[in-house]
């Protein structure tokens, strides 16, 4: 990308980031953490490049945690928590369950924020947000301000997660009718949609465009797909969501136009015409206009009703509240 397009971006961002700023009450900021720990930010970017190089796909699963964290009563770390004898909560809902994973990645990023903070400082929310933003760096995208300052939330919910995650079963009206229900727009659901370009799916979720939609699927893609993912059995087969799963790139809204998407829902941004598959054309001719408002999407998505001053609690380990 030239300079001027590198300079024009940042500033793009940077008044993306000081309007949410402002919609909130200034109540997350970039700079959170200036005073109380200025070295968080760079440990979780050192541990989250760790993790990229040890395994590139837990880029895409750390993208994946902060989304799904965010979709169900807002960004509050609420994902994390494990069950307790009182509380069935999101990691058995449907769509995480055997599905979402790199919880071992942040409880590591936690530690080691708790250290170099010398204490409990930096929320399990915001490490989720930073993550996020860091593993689209570290695979190629562009880097966005992350607004910081979110609280943890005491308990979760499976029944809301089951409720308010999108699926990858859904055609557009329901996508648009969840996107909504959050804040978010047709625009924003074809951008967010792009955090596709990386990660890989089960066979479960794709079985049914497999083996019944035919006619949308690029027939020489779904007879490499059928190699992987039979009628019956091997439900935990991955398949990678574009050609170049560890790579930030426009490839997933040309794979979209090529009848390549692995998913139903993915596919239907393109095959209900419309401003979508305006939208999914445009991003497939103009990979630089993808990163750019891929960063903004995802400062809307991360400032989705956050926990904030007196509200719920840093949690000193993320898989449990803390202890009173």
């Amino acid at each position: 990308m030239a300079a001027s397009s590198r300079m024009g971006l940042s500033v793009y961002l940077a008044i993306m980031a000081a309007v949410l700023a402002s919609a909130l009450g200034a109540e997350l900021t970039a700079d959170y953490y200036s005073e109380t720990c200025p070295q968080a930010l760079t440990t979780i970017k050192l541990l989250v490049g760790a993790a990229i190089l040890r395994e590139p796909r837990m880029g895409a699963s750390l993208v994946r945690l902060h989304f799904h964290d965010c979709f169900v009563n807002g960004c509050d770390g609420s994902i994390l928590l494990d069950d307790t004898d009182d509380m069935v909560g999101e990691k058995t809902a449907k769509p995480n369950n055997n599905s979402v994973r790199g919880y071992d990645v942040i409880d590591t990023i936690k530690s080691a924020v708790n250290t170099i903070c010398l204490g409990n400082v930096v929320s399990c929310a915001d490490i989720l947000a930073v993550a996020a933003r860091d593993s689209i760096v570290a695979l190629g995208g562009t880097s966005y301000d992350v607004l910081l300052g979110r609280r943890d939330a005491t308990t979760a919910s499976m029944d809301d997660a089951n409720n308010d995650i999108p699926t990858p079963f859904m055609d557009l009206p329901a996508l648009q009718d969840s996107f909504e229900s959050h804040g978010l727009s047709l625009h924003d659901l074809v951008v967010l949609s792009g955090g596709h370009t990386l990660g890989y799916s089960r066979c479960l979720f794709f079985r049914g465009r497999l083996y019944n939609e035919t006619g949308t699927l690029d027939p020489a893609y779904a007879g490499s797909l059928d190699e992987r993912c039979p009628l019956t059995g091997d439900d935990d087969a991955l398949s990678a969501l574009d050609d170049t799963p560890t790579t930030v790139d426009a490839d997933y809204y040309q794979g979209l136009m090529q009848g390549r998407a692995l998913l139903h829902s993915d596919q239907q941004l393109y095959q209900a015409g419309g401003a979508a598959g305006d939208l999914v054309e445009y991003y497939a001719e103009n990979p630089t206009k993808f990163w750019e408002d891929f960063g903004a999407a995802m400062l809307k998505l991360g400032s989705l009703s956050p926990l904030t001053a007196d509200e719920g609690e840093v949690r000193e380990n993320c898989r449990v509240v803390n202890q009173v």
